[in-house]
């Protein structure tokens, strides 16, 4: 059971990513691209977990996957916030 929750889980995040690449193709906004690829960190970070066998997922490396998808996230905010924007 715990590795069917686990591809629902992956597959949310993988559906997730592929809307911000969506959003992406229509604004060339670089927030997205950061949250589309952040978000294939997370799904395959989901998807690794229940296949490596490891009894704690957050002493493991595979930690480090979801690290960097949160870092992606922050970078790419404080990125936009720095920056001045341009309006019309």
């Amino acid at each position: 059971m715990i590795d069917f929750t686990a591809g629902l889980i992956t597959a949310g995040y993988f559906i997730a990513g592929l809307f911000f690449l969506r959003f992406w193709r229509r604004t060339r906004d670089s927030l997205f691209v950061a949250f589309w690829l952040a978000f294939w960190l997370f799904a395959l970070n989901q998807a690794l977990v229940p296949l490596s066998g490891l009894p704690r997922e957050e002493a493991s490396w595979l930690y480090l996957l979801r690290l960097a998808g949160f870092g992606l996230i922050i970078g790419a905010i404080l990125l936009k916030n720095a920056t001045p924007s341009h309006r019309r």
